[in-house]
């Protein structure tokens, strides 16, 4: 006959036979849950399975309540952006830090651009620069196909 150790709803543990096990499980109106296979002998449990579970859930959808989604903005430039239009840009990315996003800044090359690539390091820095206040750089610019990318965060996220 097959042997487990039974841990009862109190926490007393015992070596019992399987069978007596079941049965004193039966007795109570609960469940005999297995919780350790590879023990040796394996280890069981006497307790209320739908209830576990029930508790397990709840627990599960507490943690997703409290959990906090962040949220990736970006922003995509050319090497030939317009410093206005580039106003326009580090503008909305300055509303989007304060509101406790990340902003992800991406300078796509096309064509032969991708020959300088020191042109749009220089417009990242620029932006780095401009957003010194309330960014720091999470993610340093680095290149990915045929764009540099980079990552910002607010700095008031680092202060915490």
């Amino acid at each position: 006959m097959r042997e487990v150790r039974v841990i009862s709803e109190s926490g007393e543990n015992a070596v019992l036979p399987l069978n007596v096990a079941l049965q004193m499980a039966e007795e109570k109106g609960m469940d005999l849950v297995e919780v350790s296979p590879n023990a040796s002998p394996p280890v069981c449990r006497i307790m209320d399975f739908g209830k576990y579970q029930y508790d397990k859930q709840r627990r599960e959808r507490k943690a997703r309540k409290q959990q906090k989604v962040i949220e990736i903005k970006e922003i995509q430039l050319q090497v030939k952006t317009d410093d206005h239009h580039l106003s326009f840009k580090v503008r909305d990315a300055r509303k989007w830090l304060a509101d406790g996003m990340k902003v992800r800044v991406r300078v796509k090359f096309r064509g032969r651009e991708i020959a300088h690539p020191e042109i749009g390091r220089a417009r990242l820095d620029n932006i780095i620069e401009q957003l010194k206040d309330v960014a720091t750089v999470e993610q340093p610019p680095m290149f990915e196909g045929k764009s540099i990318i980079m990552v910002l965060s607010s700095s008031a996220d680092k202060k915490k």
